[in-house]
């Protein structure tokens, strides 16, 4: 289509989306997301339960048929296993949604080597299931887009006094984390260019989940935040849908941080 509309832009009927950690708080709603654009959706877990109660769950506008695998991003044996399961059911993946993400969540003050590199593995996930849809795209001669799930923590520091007396300081593994893969996205994007593979990043701002949220911790985040309240899991829906779209075809190796305006200041 020589001009199209912002419906066609944003519209993912006919893609295929694989999206990791899709049963968590903040996956679910990325998925259901991707599911109400009109894209089929692979979600993974680690848990096969909840991959197919996620995958269950998802909306069907274009009678799409999801999918569940499990997926353990610690394992590059399993990460494989599932792009391959991913094509060979649906032909192949158009849009990555590298969102999956687990470790301990020690602080400065306790935290060992091992549980540090527990936590950086992730990214060494993100990147081999990244260049794994890289390279099926490319075999397929087809595009595709990578969406990387950051942080704001992966751009600024967090606050001592919000955190003394009430939990753990965060991570400062968390944080390594997520600036590495913020940046990670900038070097992958300018190296895939040239295949039509962009690789964008998502990095939300303090999105607490309410069943898991110590007491009081929302309370000291709250005035911390220009828009004085947390996010709510479907106000990243848009911005994931227009990273996976071709309503960001010209965008590549950025950083689209949502986060109330707190890193405004």
């Amino acid at each position: 289509m020589a001009n199209p509309d912002v419906q066609s832009l944003f519209d993912l009927s006919g893609k295929v989306a694989l999206i990791s950690g899709a049963s968590g708080y903040l996956g679910s709603a990325m998925s259901s997301a991707l599911a109400e654009a009109g894209a089929t959706v692979v979600v993974t877990s680690r848990d096969p339960d909840r991959a197919a109660a996620a995958a269950a769950a998802l909306p069907q506008p274009g009678n799409a048929n999801h999918h569940a695998l499990v997926m353990d991003q610690h394992d590059p044996e399993s990460i494989e296993r599932v792009v391959t399961q991913s094509t060979e059911v649906t032909g192949g993946i158009d849009i990555l949604v590298n969102n999956g993400q687990f470790g301990p969540g020690n602080d400065w003050t306790d935290i060992t080597s091992e549980q540090f590199n527990t936590q950086l593995h992730n990214a060494s996930g993100y990147f081999t299931l990244a260049r794994l849809v890289r390279n099926q795209a490319v075999e397929r001669s087809q595009g595709a887009s990578i969406v990387m799930i950051g942080s704001m923590y992966g751009q600024v520091a967090s606050y001592p006094e919000a955190y003394e007396g009430v939990c753990n300081a965060s991570p400062v593994s968390y944080h390594a984390l997520k600036g590495g893969i913020i940046h990670m996205t900038r070097h992958l994007a300018v190296y895939w260019a040239q295949d039509c593979v962009r690789v964008n990043c998502l990095s939300p701002g303090a999105f607490p989940n309410p069943e898991s949220v110590p007491d009081g911790l929302v309370d000291r985040l709250i005035p911390r935040c220009p828009m004085k309240r947390m996010g709510l899991p479907h106000e990243l829906k848009g911005a994931l849908v227009f990273l996976a779209s071709d309503a960001s075809s010209y965008m590549t190796g950025q950083n689209l941080t949502v986060d109330g305006g707190w890193t405004a200041w």
